[in-house]
């Protein structure tokens, strides 16, 4: 129940701020767009797609705020839908204004290539991952983890060993067997 009224008071402050930019009061815009500017410029960027764009056009939104406030009418809409309204005809306004994209003739689709995995190459990658999932399982526990933590994780060499209590010549030396022991049980 609090939240409908917190809505409510929140629709009515903004009302009054829009009623006080309608009659040139520049604290009162500042305010609105202190309250707005996020919300407006998650449309435009929506709709564009271009972070500079949005930052642009919502630019030009509270310009538009500014000039047309005296419009705003409480009784037809929300502050917030009059404010989306207008951030989304910019952007859109500004989208259409884009060069046309040029095209390739539809015969060419053909010969578009896909840059994602095909099936077979997932079905390869999957099995490589179980092969070498079955194969970390056979060294011994801190070969695997070492190297876990080193290739999955990011972590250095001195990282490691400072991780586990161990000198770094140790380390090195369990990570380089357990990488022997790895290629051999991979076939590689």
């Amino acid at each position: 129940m609090s939240s409908v009224t917190e809505q409510d008071a929140a629709r009515q402050r903004l009302a009054a701020q829009l009623s006080r930019v309608a009659i040139g009061d520049r604290t009162a815009l500042a305010e609105v767009y202190r309250l707005t500017s996020a919300k407006l410029f998650g449309v435009c960027l929506r709709i564009l797609d271009d972070r500079g764009e949005a930052e642009d056009v919502l630019q030009l939104v509270y310009l538009t705020v500014w000039q047309k406030a005296g419009g705003f009418d409480a009784a037809k809409a929300s502050p917030i839908t009059w404010l989306v309204a207008i951030a989304r005809n910019r952007a859109i306004d500004r989208r259409r204004a884009r060069p046309a994209a040029a095209h390739a003739p539809l015969e060419e689709a053909a010969e578009v290539s896909d840059p994602s995995p095909s099936a077979l190459a997932d079905l390869e990658t999957s099995e490589e991952r179980r092969r070498l999932h079955d194969c970390l399982g056979t060294l011994e526990g801190k070969q695997a983890d070492a190297i876990r933590r080193a290739f999955l994780d990011g972590l250095t060499y001195d990282e490691l060993a400072r991780a586990t209590g161990v000198p770094l010549g140790t380390m090195k030396s369990w990570i380089r067997r357990g990488l022997l022991k790895l290629r051999e049980c991979l076939g590689t």
